[in-house]
């Protein structure tokens, strides 16, 4: 049987090395959305046979990223090391059928050979791929896959179409290291094979392993899935994405104030979309998602955009958890929370969130309604509390006062009316009241930065900035 008419199971195979980049996220998601288009599996392997660099704590941020992300694998991951015995086995398998051999070259031998197979533009070829293995020392050795030397492997890739490699150029690649341990390319494919995967969806920087894969995939006699090679996520210049384009990690995204669900919409158009469409569910994405249609071209991390798409599932999202993560956020930024601060914020955040682009930009708008009182005047906000703004000052919290219903439409209209009777424009005592409102801290609108407070915090501010200049 194909691997195309059984159903279809996908995985994600990150390395616990470090942080989880974002283009691990950006493959995550596509092999998510894949096989939810199909009714299919989607999994995940832990490739941690880098033992030195492999930790707990980096398997927890891969973890704690996926399960961040929404993108949690149907089973529980596969851990790649614990396999080593199954990956040896498939080597005495390819010994035994002669598609592999002992290689008795020296570490200076082999530096030798590469130099000068690298100098005539071939691939390295060692002596004992033809040789008696009677011959051979008492020392260590590796095992090499011995592939055909004629011909061309090719590769019929979702994307990038058929892409074509010569046996010649392919190397013999070590399948086992001479400490028995087993090599990325072999331990892949005895994976992939064990755990059913239909489709192989991982970043084009795997393309030139598929070749080497897919002979292995052959020599053992296994069915090879199909290949689909993601184009790579550059910055907005057009290079490779690095830290001086910003954000590279998934936990970082999440400290900036991104919503999980944003980063999908917009992650998922990132070398792949569906017409004109900007923003779309997950069930919309999983209707349209196929993985032929992502384009071959490299994608661009676009800032800009991604602040649109944030800002859009900001003002759909529930105010008490975007209360519960501004707090969060509050407490990494070193700022301390008074005790009324989620009832403030859930006041507070439906009337500021239109304008922000992030959690952090919340945190900074709801600022101004969490300070306790009385307010530190910055140097700008006390200026303008003139001898003619205090006592202007004065008259409009008597006026605001005489309001029962404290809500932006008729504080708005409380306001107009103040200024009418003063026969004066709003910008003659607007500036003023949002001075001491905010402390010159970001605030939204008069009449919203009102509602937020409330009458008591409201009026209160007010009678302290004019205690104040008595």
């Amino acid at each position: 049987m194909s691997a195309p008419e059984r159903p279809v199971v996908t995985r994600i195979a990150p390395s616990p090395t470090g942080s989880m980049h974002i283009g691990t996220a950006r493959t995550a998601l596509f092999n998510w959305l894949y096989a939810r288009h199909t009714g299919g599996t989607y999994l995940l392997r832990i490739e941690d046979t880098d033992r030195e660099r492999s930790t707990e704590a980096n398997v927890q941020v891969i973890l704690n990223g996926l399960r961040w992300l929404g993108l949690e694998p149907d089973a529980p991951p596969i851990f790649q090391a614990a396999r080593a015995d199954r990956h040896r086995q498939a080597v005495d398998d390819l010994l035994a059928s002669g598609n592999a051999y002992k290689c008795w070259m020296t570490v200076e031998e082999v530096a030798a050979a590469r130099e000068i197979a690298r100098a005539e533009g071939r691939a390295i070829r060692s002596p004992w791929r033809d040789r008696d293995p009677a011959e051979a020392p008492d020392a260590p050795h590796v095992v090499r896959f011995k592939g055909p030397l004629d011909d061309e492997t090719v590769v019929e890739d979702l994307v990038k179409g058929v892409v074509r490699f010569r046996n010649i150029d392919l190397d013999d690649l070590v399948l086992l290291r001479s400490d028995g341990a087993p090599t990325y390319n072999l331990a892949v494919v005895v994976d992939d094979h064990d755990m059913g995967i239909t489709h192989v969806i991982r970043g084009d920087d795997h393309l030139n392993n598929t070749a080497r894969q897919s002979l292995i995939y052959q020599a053992l006699g296994w069915d090879l899935p199909v290949f689909a090679h993601l184009p790579m996520i550059h910055g907005e210049d057009g290079g490779k994405l690095s830290k001086r384009h910003g954000a590279q990690a998934v936990g970082e995204f999440e400290e900036m104030g991104y919503l999980p669900e944003a980063l999908r919409n917009y992650l998922a158009r990132l070398g792949w979309g569906h017409g004109d469409d900007e923003l779309f569910s997950d069930d919309q994405a999983i209707a349209w998602f196929d993985v032929k249609d992502v384009v071959k071209a490299p994608a661009r991390l676009d800032w800009n955009k991604l602040g649109h798409v944030n800002n859009h599932y900001l003002r759909q999202a529930d105010d008490d958890r975007l209360a519960t993560l501004v707090l969060e956020a509050m407490v990494r930024r070193g700022a301390e929370a008074r005790a009324d601060a989620r009832a403030r914020l859930t006041t507070v955040i439906p009337l500021v969130k239109e304008g922000a682009k992030t959690i952090k930009d919340l945190d900074d708008l709801c600022r101004f309604a969490l300070a306790n009182r009385p307010l530190v005047l910055d140097e700008k906000s006390a200026s303008v509390l003139t001898e003619e703004t205090q006592g202007r000052l004065g008259r409009l919290a008597a006026w605001l006062s005489e309001e029962s219903d404290w809500s932006p439409e008729p504080l708005t209209a409380r306001l107009r009316g103040f200024a009418q009777n003063e026969g004066v424009g709003l910008g003659k005592f607007g500036g003023a009241l949002r001075a001491v409102l905010s402390g010159g801290a970001p605030a939204p609108d008069l009449a919203s930065a009102l509602t937020a407070l409330g009458r008591t915090e409201s009026l209160g501010r007010v009678e302290d900035a004019l205690s104040r200049t008595k």
